[in-house]
């Protein structure tokens, strides 16, 4: 019998060695698995470069793991907003290294990376320093620059729901980077708010087939919702907000 789920987030993240590539799900908080996160801090696999959207929000999830010193190296998009001073200090001190990859770019090679496409082309960056030292090609009159695929050790996803095969569903934006991280890595880890049984998924709403998944995990209502009360966000000053979850965002806690 089939069955990919495990019974806590400390099984899901186990194995994972020091100086490993690790994808991780999510834009800015939305689809971040801030427990599997946690887990993996508490496993102690350091000398990580971490592939993500963002280099992590506040003082939790990945902005945690930055603070322990687990990762050598950061890929994304978005490294800096209001709220990551953590890794902006680390940057900052040369204790961070960072490979700024433009959005579009990044889900291409992740993507392409789970296609087995060795490389392609892209105009984004051409002319600019990040492509530099990389191969340029002019096509129909227009410049590009050779992209290569990001493969990964592990992949950790968040999902809002999954059968023990490891289908999963996810929750509006909380889908971002979660599908095309799933196909690109050796091992994928997730984590889902509830494992339903086989059968109930509508096929047509499943984004990630169970082929692409090893480990399935539940940990339920999400941390930073506190008897219904949103508890995970800052103000623009880096202030904790109190507002009620009426007030959030409809998904931010997904």
């Amino acid at each position: 019998m089939i069955d990919k789920t495990v019974p806590d987030t400390a099984r899901a993240v186990a194995g994972i060695a020091d100086g490993s590539t690790v994808l991780v799900g999510g834009f800015g908080r939305a689809g971040q698995p801030v427990e599997l996160i946690d887990a993996l801090i508490a496993q102690g696999a350091r000398d990580l470069t971490i592939v993500s959207n963002n280099a992590g929000n506040g003082d939790v999830g990945l902005a945690a793991l930055l603070a322990k010193g687990r990762v050598r190296k950061m890929i994304c998009s978005f490294p800096r907003q209001h709220d990551s001073w953590v890794f902006d200090r680390l940057y900052r001190a040369g204790e961070v290294e960072l490979e700024l990859v433009p959005q579009g770019n990044l889900a291409e090679r992740i993507r392409a990376a789970g296609a087995g496409i060795g490389a392609f082309y892209s105009p984004t960056g051409v002319g600019t320093q990040l492509a530099e030292g990389k191969e340029t090609r002019t096509i129909d009159g227009r410049d590009y620059v050779l992209e290569h695929p990001i493969r990964a050790d592990v992949a950790l996803v968040s999902a809002l729901a999954g059968d023990r095969w490891g289908n999963l569903v996810y929750r509006e934006t909380a889908r971002n980077f979660g599908p095309v991280m799933a196909t690109a890595a050796t091992t994928t880890v997730v984590q889902v708010d509830r494992i339903v049984p086989l059968g109930s998924l509508d096929p047509e709403a499943v984004a990630t087939p169970g082929i692409f998944v090893d480990r399935v995990v539940a940990v339920g209502e999400r941390r930073w919702l506190d008897a219904g009360a949103f508890v995970g966000g800052v103000d623009v000053d880096g202030n904790p907000l109190a507002a009620t979850a009426a007030d959030a965002p409809e998904g931010a806690h997904r």
